[in-house]
């Protein structure tokens, strides 16, 4: 909704310390823990033996007379995995996190609105911007308000986006500088809401943020360039190896295939512009730079809106709001085209779509593309289209998903976050298609693990959590959950190594540790796959390899 952009600040040593990854290591022998490698024919393995950043061996530990400029890491008790890759977030979003204010955590109005008032003092001129604040868990239970915002930071303009990226609260300087008053219509796709005086209440919803995304300062190069290496020193620490970056501007995509020519990007990128730039894409095709680091084949577009902010595209109405059904952001019309023109050209489509009608419109129009083009004139035998979030489904359209097929790129930790509110959204009997990772994954539907981060925190071992827990991070979960949508670890690791490998076209260079494949690993201080469940968001990540070179290593 809003590109944040602020001036270049230093980054701190922390962040800079897996910034940068040299050429390929010569030779890494890695060995001291459980190695799993997510092959059905050999799942554990002792060590493992990399060359000029591929996997050279994998077996039993054994005495290693390798060349002098081998490397040796011991585990010394730690688990090496697959590379996770998060296979939704925003890697911008993530950089821009670290550089503004930041109300993730918030626990009510008045915390947020502290941090909004410490921030102002501390940065007394120019627009400010933050994000990540949600009210479900307030005890307020309600959505900031340009009063709020008022009160907390007198006469600056002040935006500040809903966690989900769906909503923007805004100050009233703000809407004075937008020209937004009580005539103001809705644009389409967007809601401005208003109160009983009919006067807009400062929150703005989907494409009615675009209203004050001009007051937003615009990023030089060097900040823009300073939140990216931001984004990939903290999904470095984390331990991802990769990250399918949805909504990547355009503009932007030069600058990250620079920086992985320059050894700043130490995490994979597979890049998902948004779909204003849909027609630059298709008429270049595909591309790739810096031997697989930074690929772009994808079209991110969006189809209704979050469910937090009920702009989630409902049949019924939503239960707690019985005058809406939510939004729609994208119509038939615009889309079917571009979709066409996709299979001609093998760029993937993945569309955004949260409810319950969502899903289903963007469900058919998949079909309608695939059916209209004749498969003689398809760049690809197998598109690989992905629905991102799938988040509400209704059980009759699942068919889609296994018949057509459609991959389903979902975030674990979004159900355990929405848990506290999602029913008094939907009702209960929607909640049968809800966040319904094992059956989809019982059709055999190929479904990706993300995060969403900035949406959500962006931690692995929280996402892998989610998924085999499904509660939250209380262990709370309710009776009305559907507790046998979890899934099992098994499935929970390919979630987050194999199939986003497969839903990049990548399952024969990544998602397993193989012989040849690239050597992209993952340690943490845990066992994930024998740990109690509620000790896994409690470990973090030791070591982060990628083509061989550790960006990645704890004290």
């Amino acid at each position: 909704m809003i590109r944040y952009a602020l001036k270049a600040i230093p980054l701190g040593a922390a962040l800079m310390a897996a910034a940068a990854p040299a050429a390929f290591a010569q030779s890494l022998l890695i060995r001291g823990g459980t190695i799993y490698t997510g092959a059905p024919d050999q799942p554990t393995a002792e060590q493992v033996i990399v060359r000029d950043g591929r996997i050279l061996s994998v077996g039993p530990e054994t005495a290693v007379a390798g060349p002098a400029d081998m490397q040796v890491i011991d585990l010394k008790g730690a688990t090496l995995f697959p590379g996770f890759t998060d296979g939704h977030a925003h890697l911008d979003g993530i950089g821009w996190r670290e550089m503004t204010l930041n109300l993730e955590g918030s626990a009510s109005v008045v915390e947020a609105m502290q941090r909004l008032s410490d921030w102002a003092k501390a940065h007394p001129e120019g627009v400010i911007v933050g994000r990540g604040w949600i009210e479900t868990h307030w005890p307020e239970k309600r959505f900031l308000t340009a009063a709020d915002l008022d009160a907390a930071a007198p006469g600056r303009i002040v935006l500040l986006t809903r966690a989900d990226g769906h909503a923007v609260a805004v100050s009233s300087a703000a809407m004075t500088a937008a020209g937004i008053n009580a005539s103001t219509p809705s644009p389409s796709g967007g809601d401005i809401l208003k109160g009983a005086d009919g006067q807009p209440t400062g929150l703005l919803i989907d494409a009615s943020g675009d209203l004050i995304s001009g007051l937003a300062p615009q990023a030089d190069a060097a900040a823009t360039r300073a939140a990216y290496r931001a984004g990939f020193g903290v999904y470095a620490r984390y331990g991802w190896t990769g990250i399918h970056f949805m909504s990547a501007p355009w503009k932007d995509v030069p600058l990250l295939e620079q920086m992985a020519q320059n050894g700043e990007a130490p995490v994979r990128v597979y890049n998902s512009i948004d779909m204003g730039d849909a027609r630059a894409l298709m008429a270049g095709g595909p591309r790739e730079a810096a031997d697989g680091r930074i690929i772009t084949r994808a079209i991110k577009f969006y189809a209704d809106g979050a469910l937090g902010s009920r702009g989630a595209m409902l049949f019924e109405p939503y239960s707690d709001r019985p005058d809406t059904h939510g939004l729609m952001r994208t119509s038939h019309d615009e889309v079917m085209p571009l979709y066409q023109e996709a299979l001609r050209t093998g760029i993937q489509i993945a569309t955004h779509a949260i409810g319950d009608k969502g899903n289903h419109e963007v469900a058919a129009w998949y079909e309608e593309a695939l059916r209209s083009v004749p498969k003689s004139e398809w760049k690809l035998a197998d598109p690989r289209w992905r629905i991102e979030h799938a988040q509400i489904i209704r059980p009759s359209d699942y068919h889609y998903f296994d018949e057509l097929p459609i991959i389903a790129s979902m975030q674990p930790s979004h159900a355990i976050g929405d848990l506290h509110f999602a029913a008094d959204r939907l009702g209960d009997a929607r909640l049968d298609g809800a966040y319904a990772w094992h059956t989809l994954v019982d059709r055999g539907v190929i479904v990706v693990g993300g995060s969403d981060a900035p949406v959500e925190r962006g931690d692995p071992l929280i996402e892998f959590y989610a998924a085999v827990a499904r509660r939250d991070l209380n262990g709370f979960q309710g009776p009305d959950w559907r507790p046998n949508e979890a899934v099992d670890r098994a499935t929970a690791l390919k979630m987050f190594t194999l199939w986003p490998a497969y839903a990049s076209f990548r399952e024969n260079e990544l998602g397993t540790i193989e012989v040849g494949k690239r050597a992209d690993f993952t340690a943490f201080n845990i066992d994930l796959m024998t740990v109690p469940a509620a000790d896994i968001p409690k470990g973090h990540a030791v070591l982060t390899v990628v083509d061989g070179q550790v960006v990645y290593q704890a004290d």
